[in-house]
């Protein structure tokens, strides 16, 4: 079949293919554009200074008059983070949200000062029409409240995102849409997009009511302190810890700021019960340590986080007791391993008992879908067409294998990376040429102003220094008034290698005088001089370090 350009439904992802994290995707069919998410990922090591991961919003800008909505699924940072630097960017006409997405999402741009008041809090039930598209929503079970999926339908066919899910059939929370889920199938899913963060797991997730059994369980049987740490966004995990404090007679003495707002907006939404138990530290530390539970950041052994301030001993306000109990109510994040090692071995060195999710405890479990579980949205959806989201390449193709198990031809998955495009055209899609989408880096409040160039210079200091050469110049009389003034930082330690200092001035002298001589710009003497104190560090230390030039013109 002929694929008519104009006439056909283009999607693709701005982030969240190829990566954990900043998911961002696009339909777009003729002169509207639908988005879905605008998230952000979290820097790994190698990208130092970095606060941020921002998917690539160009493409949006070039296309801003086409955008008709930004669509949230629901209120996890990899979903929302990015909104407050979109809207900076980019004309967003009307944001559709769920409603504790909501409330994170104005706490957000609040806080960047960004004067965006256009929301509209849908539910399942909310249809949104537009010219060439209708969408409607279907809920899921997750981590979080109100959290959804989304089918757009088309002039093309019927798109469906299913937005993070699992298959819970004893939530602490809300209960998936089954029944939605299987009517979409019936009446034809052209395309499936599918979470795929745990494609690489077998079987089925735990349900969080074993977790709810496993820390009754830790709560009835110790009698000193119990220290929490479990990510923020986990609200419901959020929610049992505290109806399981209440049940036992603790009050609860919270640290960490995305913890605190956390909580503070599902009081207010009426997604967590108990806000009578929350006490400050101060209170804390005048109970009994049997009617305490400390609740904090920190599950990924994030240096300035709570708990591991309070296992270095270093934190204002609680020091550990060797009758605590600590537990880490989370999964290491892939990186992470060895910082939350570091930080249980140093409980471990102060004397409190630890817990940790295993197969005898199971005091964590994922918000996202596992492999049988996977299988069972791709039954539910039948899809003709399927396309995996939100993973690293290797889970998204394990997703694509996943589906043609479940009957999909091989030809009908596509996965793909950021930017590239897929045409759906009467029932059927392929892929046609796309575009590039790099990932943007954002430091402090800075967009884009960090490129790859100068995440490589931050590396090379990282690992070899930088050593700055400081020349005094007299340009009208082109002479070279001080011998050169070498300065190490990172490098090598000066007093221990005064050789290797003196030789660097000397090479930096000689070719400073070797320029001054033609008739030459101020450039081509720092480039000479960096270059040949390159060259010789290497050959003597095989190290490469930045070396800077800086010429002082004496007048």
């Amino acid at each position: 079949m002929k694929f008519l350009q104009n006439e056909d439904t283009r999607v693709f992802a701005l982030g969240g293919l190829g990566e954990v994290g900043k998911n961002m995707y696009c339909v777009m069919h003729g002169e509207e554009l639908i988005i879905t998410d605008a998230g952000v990922s979290f820097p790994e090591s190698d990208l130092l200074g970095v606060d941020y991961v921002l998917p690539d919003f160009s493409f949006l800008k070039k296309h801003e008059s086409k955008i008709k909505a930004l669509i949230i699924t629901h209120g996890h940072e990899d979903h929302i983070g990015g909104i407050p630097f979109l809207l900076q960017m980019v004309n967003i006409p009307v944001i559709y949200t769920p409603n504790q997405a909501l409330g994170l999402i104005k706490k957000k741009i609040t806080e960047r000062q960004i004067p965006y008041k256009n929301f509209i809090v849908y539910n399942e039930d909310t249809k949104i029409k537009f010219k060439n598209m209708e969408v409607e929503f279907f809920m899921t079970t997750h981590s979080i409240p109100d959290a959804h999926g989304v089918a757009i339908t088309t002039p093309n066919g019927l798109i469906v995102s299913s937005g993070d899910f699992k298959f819970d059939l004893t939530p602490i929370g809300q209960m998936a849409n089954l029944h939605k889920m299987a009517e979409l199938g019936q009446r034809g899913v052209t395309l499936l997009m599918s979470d795929s963060t745990n494609a690489l797991n077998e079987g089925m997730s735990t349900s969080e009511s074993k977790v709810d059994s496993a820390l009754q369980e830790i709560f009835a049987k110790e009698k000193g302190r119990i220290i929490i740490a479990t990510f923020a966004s986990n609200i419901y995990r959020l929610k049992h810890i505290i109806d399981t404090a209440k049940k036992n007679n603790r009050k609860i003495a919270v640290f960490g700021r995305s913890m605190v707002n956390n909580l503070e907006i599902s009081f207010q939404g009426g997604y967590i019960s108990h806000k009578d138990i929350i006490i400050t530290a101060e209170e804390a530390n005048k109970l009994p340590d049997h009617e305490v539970c400390l609740l904090c950041t920190g599950s990924q052994g994030e240096p300035l986080a709570a708990l591991s301030r309070i296992a270095e001993g270093v934190h204002r306000q609680i020091k550990l007791q060797k009758n605590d109990t600590v537990i880490f109510s989370s999964s290491p994040i892939p990186g992470n391993a060895l910082s939350i090692s570091k930080t249980i071995n140093k409980l471990y060195i102060k004397g409190v008992k630890v817990y940790t999710n295993t197969l005898l405890s199971d005091i964590h479990t994922s918000g996202h879908a596992s492999q049988e579980e996977l299988k069972l949205m791709l039954r539910l959806m039948k899809p003709k067409f399927f396309m995996p989201f939100h993973g690293t390449y290797r889970m998204l193709q394990q997703h694509a294998k996943l589906a043609q198990e479940c009957g999909l031809p091989k030809e009908n998955t596509f996965a793909l990376s950021n930017g590239d495009m897929l045409s759906v055209y009467k029932g059927e899609v392929k892929q046609v040429p796309g575009f590039i989408a790099q990932a943007i880096y954002v430091d402090g409040s800075k967009i884009g102003d960090v490129g790859a160039s100068v995440i490589k210079d931050r590396q090379t200091m990282a690992n070899d220094g930088i050593v700055i050469t400081i020349l005094n110049i007299d340009a009208k009389n082109k002479k070279l008034l001080l011998k050169p003034t070498i300065i190490s930082r990172g490098f090598v330690l000066v007093n221990e290698n005064e050789a290797l200092m003196r030789e660097l001035e000397t090479i930096a002298f000689n070719a400073t005088n070797k320029k001054l001589n033609d008739v030459i710009s101020f450039h081509d003497i720092k480039h000479e001089v960096s270059n040949q104190l390159a060259n010789y560090i290497y050959e003597k230390t095989g190290r490469k370090p930045i070396v800077l030039p800086v010429i002082m013109d004496i007048k």
